[in-house]
């Protein structure tokens, strides 16, 4: 009995030791189980860090596909992003001091960043790597996938223009055949209207989010073929 009374106790502690991790994870609960890729390692429990300069990444892999490095696996609500300071490392955004949450539903995609993309404000970017949303099963965090790009959702966030690639990943997907908005409506209901949804309003009923509609692939493909160059001239 007093074997059993020990163990117990020490569940319990574990209980409530994974408990105040959790708390401590930016308030969200199981935050610390979200997966990232085998190829980093954590700092802490808001870092990962690989070997790799994410960024110095080509854009275009040789079969026409696009490299997208996963920041924000679906389904989750942390807001994790490339480090701009360390391109080997992804981090926990912080925003007033404390690490940023969507307030909202999780992703509906894998969110995330086409390496070697820099898209200047005269051209409608930020200056910033092209944001891609990816269709298909959650991915680690800090993973690096090939995509096919398949469209682009014009957005202004207060005004200035925030437009996301939409893709799939290429294989081992339910979506990896899709080559068009087009098809993708025809053969996936309402998952284009789910992410215009949800870009539109994540941020909350005062957010300034405006969503413009879609446009195919050729348009998607000329951003980034503008971005891509424009980084390179950078360099």
């Amino acid at each position: 009995m007093q074997k059993i009374l020990t163990l117990t106790a020490a569940s319990c502690l574990a209980i409530l030791s994974n408990t105040a991790s959790a708390d401590a994870l930016g308030g969200l609960a199981f935050a610390e189980t979200t997966p990232h890729t085998v190829a980093m390692t954590p700092k802490d429990n808001f870092t990962v860090v690989g070997a790799e300069d994410l960024m110095s990444l080509k854009a275009f892999n040789k079969d026409g596909t696009v490299r997208a490095i996963v920041e924000i696996p679906t389904g989750t609500s942390a807001k994790w992003e490339v480090s701009k300071e360390d391109p080997k490392a992804v981090y926990w955004e912080y925003k007033k001091g404390k690490p940023r949450v969507v307030n909202y539903l999780g992703y509906p995609g894998n969110y995330g960043a086409i390496p070697g993309t820099a898209l200047p404000k005269e051209l409608g970017g930020d200056g910033d790597p092209l944001d891609v949303i990816v269709l298909g099963q959650a991915v680690p965090r800090g993973e690096v996938v090939d995509v096919r790009v398949i469209g682009v959702l014009k957005m202004l966030d207060d005004g200035e223009q925030d437009d996301k690639l939409i893709a799939v990943l290429t294989k081992d997907s339910p979506f990896a055949h899709v080559d068009s908005m087009a098809q993708l409506d025809e053969e996936f209901p309402a998952v284009s209207q789910i992410i215009d949804l949800w870009f539109a309003h994540y941020k909350g009923p005062d957010g300034g989010m405006e969503g413009l509609g879609f446009e195919d692939a050729k348009s998607a493909r000329n951003v980034l073929e503008a971005a891509a160059a424009n980084f390179e001239a950078l360099r």
